[in-house]
C-alpha cells in the first residue's frame, strides 16, 4: 500500500484472486516437481558462505539462482530475491512459500533480521537442517529393507496363487478324490483373486485414501500419532525421533533469540506427531502462566525422565540451549542404535514370514501329490 501511495494511487480495496483451473490442477498434480529438502540444505549452507563473506543478499541470491538445478526450487528462489527487491524483508519474502521454507526457518530467518545475525543464524540453520536430514536418512534406510523384502515376498505370492495354482488345479481335478482341507483353501483363494482382482487392486488404495481422510480430522490424527507411539517396535524408535527432533529445533530456536512462546509454538508446528504437539502446547501455556519449561513437560508422560531432567538443569544454570542440544546429541545416537537393533530383528521376522506362507502354498499344494503316490502304492 505505502509503494502504491508512492506512485499517487489511492487504494480503495484489496482482495486476493482466486487461483485459476490450472494453478488447482497443478497444485494438487501429484506427479508436478517438488522442493526436495536436499536442495533447502544446500541453499543454506551456501546463502551462511556467502552472507559470511560480506555479499549483499540480494546479489547472494543472484549466484545461487543461477546454481541450482531443481526448477521448481529456482522459482521459488527467484521470486524471494523479486521481493526483496521490492521491499520485503527476507523472512516474509520466504514466509510465502510454505512448500520450500518451514515455519521453523522462517522464524530463525526473523530472528537473524532482528538481531542483526543474519549470518550466525544462517550457519545453525545449516547445521539444524543437515542434522536433521541425516537422522531422517537413517530412519528411512531402517524401513527400506524390509519394505524391499515384504514387496517381493507379496509378488511371488500373488504369482504362485494366480500363475501357478490354477495349474495344479486341473491337475487335481482328474483325481476324483476330495481334496484336503489346505488345498481347498489355496485353490479358493486363488479362485477369488482371479475373479476379483480389480477388488484386491483397489481395496490398498481406497484404504490408504481413508486413512489419509481419516488422519486429517483432529481425532484422527489424535488417534493414529498415539497408536504410532505404541507400536511394539517401531514406537519406541519414533519416541526417540520426535525428542531428537523436539530438543535439536528448540534448542537451535533458543540459541538463536527466538522468545520461548514462539519457539514453543514454532516446535510444536513442526513436530509431526499429535501427541508430540498437544503436549508441547499445554507446555507453552504452562510456561505462559509462569511456570519453568521443565515441570510441563514432566506432566505430559511424553518426555522421557531424562530429558526433563536434562533441561531442568539447562534451566537452572541459564544454558538451556547448550543442554538441549547436548540431548539430541544423545538421542541422535539412540535412534542410530535402535535402527540398527530393528533391522537384525526384522530380516530373521520377515524371511520366517516368507518362508510360511509361500511354503504353505507349496505344501498345500503337494500334500494331494502324497496321497496319490501312497493310493499308487497300495494298488
Amino acid at each position: 500500500m505505502d509503494r502504491l501511495r508512492a506512485q499517487r494511487l489511492i487504494v480503495v480495496e484489496i482482495s486476493e484472486s482466486e487461483p485459476g483451473l490450472f494453478d488447482s490442477l497443478a497444485k494438487y498434480n501429484p506427479l508436478r516437481a517438488k522442493v526436495q529438502s536436499k536442495d533447502i540444505v544446500l541453499f543454506s549452507r551456501q546463502l551462511s558462505t556467502l552472507v559470511s563473506a560480506g555479499v549483499a543478499l540480494v546479489s547472494g541470491l543472484n549466484i545461487l539462482q543461477e546454481q541450482i538445478e531443481s526448477p521448481p526450487f529456482k522459482e521459488v528462489v527467484n521470486k524471494v530475491k523479486e521481493d526483496i527487491e521490492a521491499g520485503l524483508s527476507i523472512a516474509d519474502a520466504m514466509k510465502k512459500h510454505p512448500e520450500a521454507f518451514s515455519d521453523l526457518y522462517v522464524s530463525m530467518i526473523k530472528a537473524g533480521e532482528v538481531g542483526g545475525i543474519l549470518d550466525t543464524i544462517l550457519e545453525r540453520l545449516s547445521a539444524y537442517l543437515e542434522a536433521t536430514e541425516e537422522l531422517k536418512h537413517k530412519v528411512k534406510g531402517a524401513m527400506m529393507y524390509p519394505a524391499v523384502v515384504c514387496s517381493i515376498a507379496t509378488l511371488v505370492t500373488i504369482f504362485l496363487l494366480v500363475g501357478v495354482i490354477p495349474t495344479f488345479k486341473e491337475i487335481f481335478a482328474g483325481f476324483g478324490a476330495e481334496l484336503p482341507l489346505p488345498t481347498r483353501i489355496v485353490i479358493s483363494i486363488s479362485e477369488i483373486l482371479k475373479e476379483q482382482w480389480w477388488a484386491f487392486m483397489a481395496a490398498p488404495v481406497v484404504l490408504y485414501y481413508a486413512i489419509k481422510r481419516f488422519y486429517k480430522t483432529e481425532n484422527g490424527k489424535q488417534l493414529i500419532d498415539s497408536k504410532i507411539l505404541q507400536a511394539p517396535l517401531f514406537g519406541p524408535l519414533f519416541r526417540k525421533v520426535s525428542v531428537a527432533k523436539f530438543t535439536r529445533t528448540l534448542g537451535t530456536l533458543v540459541k538463536s533469540g527466538v522468545p520461548i512462546l514462539q519457539a514453543m509454538e514454532t516446535v510444536a508446528q513442526t513436530s509431526g506427531n499429535k501427541v508430540i504437539e498437544n503436549a508441547i502446547m499445554d507446555a507453552r501455556e504452562s510456561i505462559r502462566e509462569g511456570e519453568r519449561i521443565a515441570e510441563p513437560l514432566k506432566k505430559s508422560g511424553v518426555f522421557p525422565p531424562m530429558v526433563v531432567q536434562m533441561v531442568a538443569v539447562g534451566e537452572e544454570t541459564g544454558n538451556l540451549d547448550i543442554m538441549l542440544s547436548k540431548i539430541a546429541d544423545f538421542y541422535d545416537q539412540e535412534v542410530e542404535v535402535a535402527i540398527k537393533g530393528l533391522t537384525s530383528m526384522i530380516e530373521p521376522v520377515v524371511i520366517v514370514f516368507m518362508g510360511v506362507v509361500i511354503g504353505g502354498i507349496v505344501i498345500a499344494m503337494f500334500i494331494p501329490m502324497f496321497e496319490l503316490g501312497s493310493l499308487a502304492g497300495g494298488h
